[in-house]
């Protein structure tokens, strides 16, 4: 065996041996670096004849590359090495336990209101929303409440000190009216909307928070009429309450908004001390509950709202959240509804997988 095959021999064991990165890192100077054994061959190139140069270039060019292919797959073995030692010290036990309990619930509100959505998209009702932080124009002028209409008196107002962009000022939105008067004016007609979302008024007892949810529903179209209204608001009153036996009372009332103006009482009766509704309302043990406000929009409203009011009419109502969801699932306090109270929210929150279908039923049970 020659010399240069006698120190290739040598240099790949030592390159197998090598125990880690850094000793083959060591070798690697030791063979190939400037001052390596290897390197000193390929300068000795220089100084042979041309005959001693074509016989023994061959061989010392081989010796490089096998020195530096058994350095490559050293480093490869001993890199594979290192991220299976990782891997196996940084183990993810996946078949850990669960928790004893799901922890978390869903909030009465998110609950019915994803039980109105349902119940009205069934009706094909789009969902609108709109901004919280609303102009005065939209929230009481477009909705036929100039500046100096006594109707805003109704209404505890929580204003800002900056200018609306149409002059007026800038507010807390008290009801999700605007919504409707946006879309109107965004889509024109015919419309087929709820308008869900949280409003706001200074106001503070076990009934009502400055901070509430109203739904409030427009439809838009030529020659609706008041049957309408009372088919619509039935139909949702039996889906969502889950019985065949609601009796709805239409009361005439004022509203600035709708002409004529009906207030809807629902007919109950007292089962186990508290009032159910369901019932004619008249018979004995029975009465009638003031459940929501509704009407024929206002002409004045569809004009400002940019569509002729002689060709589109429609009917609007607004019913509190909160209110539904204390009547259909037995609480007493609204204020409890906002104080974070960890032993309440188990008590009525409802479990993520009880998502209310139709053909499911929508009365998910807390």
């Amino acid at each position: 065996m020659s010399e240069l095959d006698t120190l290739g021999s040598a240099a790949i064991a030592r390159i197998e041996a090598a125990e880690d990165l850094s000793a083959l890192e060591a070798l690697r100077v030791e063979f190939l670096g400037k001052q390596g054994s290897v390197s000193a061959l390929l300068k000795t190139l220089g100084q042979m004849s041309p005959e001693e140069r074509q016989s023994e270039g061959p061989k010392i060019h081989a010796l490089r590359e096998a020195v530096t292919g058994a350095l490559a797959a050293r480093k490869e073995a001993l890199e594979s090495a290192a991220l299976e030692a990782q891997l196996a010290s940084e183990t993810l036990d996946l078949s850990l336990p669960a928790p004893e309990a799901p922890r978390g619930s869903v909030h009465p509100v998110s609950q019915v209101m994803d039980e109105l959505a349902e119940i009205f998209a069934d009706m094909g009702f789009a969902v609108a929303t709109g901004p919280e932080i609303e102009d005065d124009w939209y929230n009481f002028t477009a909705l036929n409440m100039p500046e100096s209409h006594p109707a805003r008196a109704m209404h505890d107002t929580f204003y800002f000190p900056d200018t609306a962009p149409k002059g007026g000022k800038t507010l807390l939105r008290t009801h999700t009216s605007p919504v409707q008067v946006r879309t109107m004016m965004a889509d024109g007609g015919p419309l087929r909307i709820i308008a869900p979302g949280r409003v706001y008024r200074s106001d503070s007892d076990a009934t009502h928070t400055p901070m509430f949810h109203q739904v409030e529903g427009l439809v838009i179209d030529r020659d609706i009429h008041l049957g309408h209204l009372k088919w619509t608001l039935e139909t949702f009153l039996k889906a969502f309450f889950e019985r065949d036996d609601i009796v709805l009372r239409l009361r005439p009332s004022y509203f600035p908004f709708t002409e004529p103006s009906v207030e809807v009482d629902v007919g109950f009766a007292i089962e186990a001390g508290r009032r159910v509704l369901g019932g004619s309302g008249d018979a004995p043990g029975h009465g009638w509950m003031e459940l929501l406000g509704s009407g024929m929009v206002n002409r004045r409203v569809i004009e400002m709202s940019g569509l002729e009011p002689d060709e589109w009419q429609g009917f609007a109502f607004g019913v509190g959240v909160d209110r539904l969801a204390m009547l259909k699932y037995g609480m007493d306090d609204l204020r409890a509804f906002f104080d974070g109270d960890v032993r309440w929210l188990r008590h009525y929150g409802f479990s993520a997988f009880d998502q209310p279908t139709l053909s499911g039923g929508v009365g998910a049970r807390p």
